[in-house]
């Protein structure tokens, strides 16, 4: 895939955004002339979360944002609203709020065996529409045996943190861009798009980066 344009993407398996603007991408690569190789890259939202968070999507919200419950509400609504535009059909009365630092290793690790885009799909399900947990090791195993993962040997990465030093690379490469919300996606490591743009948006920067290859040819 050496002609391929490459695409990084900065992302959090629990923001929400971040799976709508999967999809807005993907409609917009569906459209495009040519060949696309995506990677993530691990960004957390909130590294403080406990795995197990006391509390809703609300109770965070509130807490996190210091909105009143109804604004919370009025958030979760909103954005429920969005996806459900893109085919996603969020259920935030059973979302468990937690860490996602195990999340981000596992992408890592199937990454390794050429399955990242497949993991990052269930993941992203698992939290937003399966209402699965995303922060322990053993149901993060279970998630990654689902799309033919070896379970043990997930934990057995995962407990030992053999991709612990990875995800603190993409996290600090972030930084180092300037990057302080997600989604975030780069371009052939040139050109920065922030948010879940519409695919006309994305499709417009696959098509500015293949003419500028062109014209260099």
């Amino acid at each position: 895939m050496s002609d391929a344009i490459k695409v990084d993407i900065w992302s959090d398996v629990q923001c929400p955004w971040c799976y709508i603007g999967k999809r807005k991408f993907e409609a917009a690569v569906a459209t495009f002339d040519g060949d696309v190789e995506v990677e993530y890259h691990s960004f957390e939202l909130a590294p403080d979360t406990p795995v197990d968070f006391d509390g809703t999507p609300k109770d965070y919200l509130a807490q996190r944002k210091g909105v009143s419950p109804a604004q919370a509400d009025e958030m979760l609504d909103r954005v429920t609203g969005i996806a459900s535009s893109v085919g996603l059909d969020y259920d935030y009365d059973h979302v468990h709020q937690t860490n996602t630092i195990k999340a981000h290793e596992l992408l890592h690790y199937a990454r390794s065996q050429g399955r990242q885009l497949d993991m990052k799909e269930r993941l992203l399900k698992a939290y937003f529409v399966d209402g699965r947990h995303v922060g322990r090791i053993e149901d993060l195993a279970d998630l990654a045996a689902e799309i033919g993962l070896d379970r043990s040997e997930v934990v057995e990465v995962l407990t030992d943190e053999r991709y612990l030093a990875d995800v603190k690379a993409d996290v600090a490469q972030a930084e180092a861009y300037g990057i302080n919300g997600v989604p975030f996606f780069v371009f052939d490591e040139k050109y920065g798009v922030s948010g879940a743009q519409d695919p006309a948006t994305f499709a417009n920067v696959l098509e500015q980066v293949q003419n500028e290859r062109e014209s260099v040819k």
